[in-house]
């Protein structure tokens, strides 16, 4: 088998692999929301405002008295037309909802995003040009904070410190301070690993020949050392995708940011079924198409992958 076929059939199965996680994204979100006791026309019975009658007629109209399967039957004819139904609490298309909740979300990820490879890949680049100062110190110190410190409970701390008791910050509708807190994870993620890496570089023969030629520091590890150690980078971009997604959910939900988090907690509270549904196969599949990019960026950036397969 050529080297081209083979790099095509591993791309073909994980494709079909991605394939395969995403339709159990599929049908895990549309059953596993049910299992939760209560429907729309629960919530809206608690709260006095419809008889019995009125119940039973909504129960019908949203094809709640259906089984379960059938329920799954309608909803996936709908899905594969792109019609993701409609927002049982708001009683307008779910995908009018998503998009709208679409900008904070964005802007959340993207700084959060911004902030963290900054700092997971700026740390250790420094902390191996300047062993003897405190950059390493520093490395530890961010992948301790990523592996210890929630971002949904630091989240909470920073609401009470800076905007209860200093009054730096307004209490809702802050986007900078859960950025930083989301960077801080985000680093932490990334920072150990390229480090070690690119301290194992530092004895590789190519640093050497580096040095014998009389480059520069700075030269040997931005130009030789930093292209060769992003392969770690890559191979972590899934996670750290992923972490992305769920530190800007929880962190829209603790600074009252009007995205896809706090659109995704008012549809569970009012179990509105369709709207969940869509958030979660939406980001499940973004997740799933990330995941598969970076296997195939990895694969290209690093010929050792290709030849495994």
């Amino acid at each position: 088998m050529t080297a081209r076929r083979a790099a095509a059939l591993g791309f073909a199965l994980d494709v079909a692999r991605a394939l395969a996680i995403a339709l159990g994204i599929v049908v895990a979100s549309f059953f596993l929301i049910r299992v939760v006791p209560g429907d729309v026309v629960d919530v809206l019975g608690l709260q006095g405002d419809m008889t019995y009658q009125q119940q039973s007629k909504l129960r019908e109209e949203l094809g709640l008295s259906y089984s379960w399967i059938e329920q799954f039957q309608i909803w996936s004819a709908m899905m594969l037309q792109g019609d993701f139904g409609i927002s049982s609490r708001f009683t307008v298309p779910v995908m009018d909802l998503i998009v709208t909740a679409l900008p904070p979300t964005i802007a959340l990820g993207a700084l959060g995003m911004a902030f963290g490879l900054s700092l997971g890949l700026g740390l250790p680049i420094l902390a191996v040009l300047y062993p003897r100062s405190p950059f390493p110190a520093l490395v530890g110190f961010v992948t301790i904070w990523s592996i210890t410190m929630p971002t949904f409970a630091i989240g909470i701390a920073a609401v009470i410190v800076f905007a209860v008791w200093l009054g730096w910050i307004p209490a809702i509708g802050n986007i900078w301070v859960p950025a930083m807190i989301l960077g801080m994870d985000i680093a932490g993620t990334l920072a150990k690993m390229f480090y070690e890496d690119l301290k194992e570089f530092r004895s590789s023969e190519f640093v050497r020949t580096a040095r014998a030629k009389g480059l520069s520091d700075m030269r040997i590890v931005l130009v030789h050392m930093v292209p060769n150690a992003l392969a770690v980078a890559l191979a972590l971009m899934g996670i750290v995708f992923a972490g992305v997604l769920s530190g800007t959910i929880t962190l829209e939900v603790v600074f009252g940011l009007p995205g896809i988090g706090s659109l995704t907690l008012g549809a569970m509270q009012g179990r509105d079924y369709p709207t969940v549904q869509a958030v979660v196969i939406w980001l499940g599949l973004v997740v799933v198409v990330a995941n598969l990019l970076t296997d195939t960026l990895q694969r290209m950036v690093d010929p050792r992958l290709r030849r495994r397969r």
